[in-house]
């Protein structure tokens, strides 16, 4: 069984990433399709493919400081130039030797990687993990100038799922959902990130 996947919106030149946060940043980047302040270049921002996984983090944007959903596409070279810098967050046996290795590795590290439990639409814990990305300071010039291609408000989608999973309408609420996909990185970034 894979437990450590990527599944994302993708296609042959883009993939999307959600990021949630107050309408007072969240709002004028997707007006402008570019984040602008108060967004900051100066502390990491983490970028996630997982739709559902966004959703039980922002609790359906309902959290406060994430009550703007963003489903943002970048580029695919963009993805991979994030995912070839970055060290997982914990020093899996099957990506270091040893702890002291990763913790070199990770010291120097501008894209950290962790693997957390992918959700069920209902928010449940699943055994598959699924990828976020941490982008540090030291490149975040290049996810805000040179990958982004576009920065869409999915809250009002949000809160329409939300809705009709309240109500019941679980299979309705089901067709709304971003299609999704296992996305292939090549064998060596696999293996780079502790990837199945």
């Amino acid at each position: 069984m894979r437990t450590r996947e990527i599944r994302a919106s993708f296609n042959r030149d883009a993939i999307t990433v959600y990021q949630a946060y107050a309408p007072a940043i969240g709002r004028p980047a997707a007006e402008r399709g570019v984040f602008v302040s108060p967004f900051s270049r100066h502390r990491m921002t983490w970028i996630k493919p997982s739709f559902l996984w966004m959703m039980a983090r922002s609790d359906w944007a309902r959290k406060s400081g994430q009550e703007t959903v963003l489903a943002i596409r970048i580029t695919r070279t963009g993805w991979e130039e994030a995912l070839s810098q970055a060290v997982p967050t914990d020093p899996d046996r099957r990506v270091f030797r040893s702890s002291d290795e990763w913790r070199r590795q990770f010291a120097k590290a501008v894209v950290h990687v962790q693997w957390d439990p992918e959700r069920s639409l209902r928010g449940q814990k699943l055994e598959a993990r699924s990828i976020q990305v941490g982008l540090t300071r030291h490149i975040i010039d290049r996810y805000v100038d040179d990958w982004i291609l576009g920065i869409d408000d999915c809250t009002p989608m949000v809160r329409k799922v939300h809705g009709l999973l309240r109500e019941g309408r679980t299979s309705q609420a089901r067709e709304h959902l971003p299609k999704e996909r296992l996305y292939p990185p090549s064998s060596g970034l696999a293996r780079r990130l502790g990837a199945d």
